[in-house]
């Protein structure tokens, strides 16, 4: 016996796919049948990735996307159905952070942070879900396998020195996955957070080689980092029709380091 699941008839919408977690989302999701937009202010990034994805045999499309506008947001979902139909799938990717104690964040690092992290987040997903809940009211039914993946982070789960706004921001994006979850349950919506942990990607490989690096690493349950693919499990459940049952919930994925 075996056991199948796949993605093919549906659009799938990611941020932040230009690079690291997002473009191996928008692989993954091509991979898996679906056809996918990356959005990112990257268009030759995007442009290289979704090259890559066709290559491999899937669909891929391009649009710009800068979360820390409503214009650009709007004008991006609306794109991405022109160019590949209704989307059943979003991935809420984008994110930013950085690295200072808490006496140090200035307002202009609130800002850059909670910005792109949580109120992008929110309003990347109020546009794509306002288009879901429109078809459903339309048809009068609640829509099947609409799915909205907001990806949070471990750092939402547990705090952790020096990301302290990160943390909070990703905490956000946890409760608003729940609250988003309630309301927009009814309309076939089904919203989750993914958490993953420390994921070894291009922007952070470096790091993890230095001295700090290796001793965050000997801190960790199994003193190793992730790949990128480690997440693509999780995330192929959460897109498909055979998580119709979850809706709400907020998923680990950082191998036990948040317990």
């Amino acid at each position: 016996m075996a056991y199948t699941i796949d993605l093919i008839g549906k659009t799938a919408f990611v941020t932040g796919a230009s690079s690291g977690l997002g473009r191996q989302f928008a692989k993954t999701l091509a991979a898996a049948g679906a056809k996918v937009v990356l959005a990112s202010r990257r268009r030759d990034s995007l442009q290289e990735a979704a090259d890559a994805i066709v290559q491999a045999g899937g669909e891929a499309f391009v649009v710009e996307l800068d979360v820390t506008s409503l214009s650009s947001i709007e004008a991006a979902v609306a794109e991405a159905e022109q160019l590949a139909g209704p989307i059943d799938i979003l991935v809420n990717n984008s994110g930013v952070s950085t690295t200072q104690k808490l006496q140090d964040v200035r307002e202009e690092d609130w800002d850059f942070v909670l910005n792109t992290n949580l109120k992008g987040a929110f309003f990347v997903a109020q546009a794509v879900a306002k288009r879901m809940i429109a078809r459903s009211q339309a048809s009068g039914q609640p829509l099947e396998g609409a799915r909205i993946i907001n990806i949070a982070s471990m750092a939402g789960l547990k705090v952790l020195p020096l990301i302290g706004i990160y943390a909070v921001s990703k905490a956000g994006v946890v409760q608003m996955s729940k609250a988003m979850a309630m309301e927009w349950g009814r309309y076939g919506i089904n919203t989750n957070a993914l958490c993953p942990g420390y994921i070894e990607t291009e922007i952070n490989r470096a790091h993890f080689a230095t001295d700090a690096g290796r001793k965050l690493i000997d801190k960790l349950p199994r003193k190793k980092v992730g790949q990128p693919e480690d997440l693509d499990a999780s995330l192929v459940l959460l897109a498909s029709g055979q998580s119709h049952f979850i809706n709400g919930a907020t998923i680990a994925a950082d191998d036990g380091f948040a317990l």
